[in-house]
């Protein structure tokens, strides 16, 4: 009978120990499947030293850490994004939706799971920037799971 508890416990631990592996929170990543390049901690350098308005940033280059965020440009300003992903966690490519930014080269050689976008800003509008990646990476023999990374940014041109 003990013997059998242990294997039962055992089994639960290991259990557990799997499905932490796909609870990491969104932008975490650790084991085999980390980026092969993260993000710095520092925050991406505007353009101007102010912000055009209040809840308002005006950089021009974006990262994963800039998730949520509202961006204003002006017209003829260009915004860059660069998401680093891996080949077990890819980004998908940068989506628009809305108006006022135009795609325009990105000019970046991509590795395997970045998403690198670049946008001009062509006239007044609103524009939401968006890309998702698994949380969990993908392979033989591991434990899946369907949960998404989004990553999205709200950039507004005046």
């Amino acid at each position: 009978m003990r013997r059998t508890t242990h294997r039962i416990t055992l089994a639960l631990a290991a259990l557990m120990l799997l499905l932490a592996g796909c609870g990491n929170q969104a932008g975490s990543s650790g084991g085999d499947d980390s980026d092969t390049h993260s993000p710095s901690p520092s925050p991406p350098e505007s353009s101007t030293s102010a912000s055009p308005s209040p809840g308002c940033t005006s950089a021009t280059e974006l990262d994963a850490a800039d998730d949520g965020d509202t961006v204003c440009l002006a017209v003829g300003d260009t915004v860059r994004v660069s998401l680093d992903g891996n080949e077990k966690r890819p980004w998908k490519p940068v989506t628009t939706e809305g108006s006022g930014l135009k795609a325009t080269n990105s000019g970046i050689v991509l590795l395997p799971g970045d998403a690198n976008a670049a946008f001009e800003a062509v006239s007044a509008g609103r524009t939401k920037l968006s890309s998702s990646r698994p949380l969990c990476a993908a392979g033989t023999g591991k434990v899946s799971c369907k949960g998404l990374q989004d990553w999205s940014v709200t950039v507004v041109v005046t």
